[in-house]
């Protein structure tokens, strides 16, 4: 037998129960803004020039580029289209870049967990330092933002055998590394269940841009389309959610800004066919339904 995960069984998409969003819609729509914070000279990161010697002074600027300019760019559109933002936020953006942070809670953005830095992986650590890592990004988030974060998504979406029971040690009730649906899926975890909420990795800028190298108006012309296709497809009366993953180092340059506009503009104009929310928001809704309606365990 091949190894397996046994956080949840396989449920294909037909056959599943039905039901219905907010005001009867069938689709949820949530904008997932990455805030990261990278350290200088040492670890991970996209990189434009690859392999380069430390200090690697490109690539750090480049990135620091979206927490000085491209996030505010993209906060001014997300105002102009009154849209709501899940911010997943590295912890180290208190001290960086705490005008970002202080933006984002005015407009009353859910603030979810992202670790404490893009330059480490905690897939990699003993469980000990891995729950301490965990503690750490939560405890800043709490002294901000006055609450306790719901949902976490890990730097680099890497994971330890461990990662799930972690979350829901800490408190955590959602998490955002599981890309394998359509829909919210709840784990099975040894500290009761999380819910998984799909993150995506296609209308996603930086596999999209970097990886694939797909240019502006082909990014956004994949969400308009991963969009429309979403509405033609639940007109089946099974319930999606559509995450539109955002890094403003990425996205925030003036001409992809120019391309995510008209995108974000075409979903907004059509708010009153969806359900435009948070990350939370869906785990709230998916939370209130009776037992057995959302696949898992």
């Amino acid at each position: 037998m091949l190894p397996t995960h046994d956080r949840h069984d396989h449920h294909p998409w037909p056959g599943r129960t039905a039901f219905a969003w907010p005001n009867g819609a069938r689709l949820a729509v949530y904008l997932g803004v990455n805030l990261e914070h990278f350290a200088f000279g040492e670890g991970l990161g996209a990189e434009l020039a690859p392999g380069g010697p430390q200090p690697d002074v490109l690539n750090y600027a480049w990135r620091d580029y979206g927490n000085r300019v491209g996030a505010w760019r993209l906060l001014e559109t997300l105002d102009e289209l009154a849209l709501p933002a899940t911010v997943l936020l590295n912890s180290a953006i208190y001290t960086h870049a705490p005008a970002l942070c202080a933006a984002h809670r005015a407009r009353g953005d859910e603030m979810a967990g992202h670790g404490r830095t893009n330059s480490e992986r905690q897939s990699i650590l003993p469980p000990a330092e891995e729950r301490a890592l965990i503690a750490e990004a939560t405890a800043a988030m709490t002294a901000a933002e006055g609450t306790a974060p719901r949902g976490w998504l890990s730097p680099w979406i890497a994971e330890s055998h461990a990662t799930p029971d972690l979350l829901a040690e800490a408190g955590y009730r959602y998490t955002l590394n599981w890309c394998s649906d359509d829909a919210p899926v709840w784990h099975r975890t040894a500290h009761g269940p999380l819910l998984a909420i799909p993150y995506p990795q296609e209308v996603n800028d930086i596999p999209a841009i970097v990886a694939r190298r797909d240019g502006a108006e082909q990014f956004a012309q994949m969400i308009v389309d991963d969009f429309d296709e979403r509405l033609r497809q639940v007109r089946d009366g099974l319930p999606q959610v559509m995450g539109i993953a955002l890094h403003p180092y990425i996205i925030g340059q003036p001409y992809r800004m120019r391309a995510l506009r008209r995108a974000l503009a075409h979903v907004a104009a059509r708010r009153e066919q969806v359900w435009v929310c948070t990350a939370g928001a869906v785990f709230d809704h998916v939370a209130g339904l009776a037992p057995g309606v959302v696949p898992g365990g």
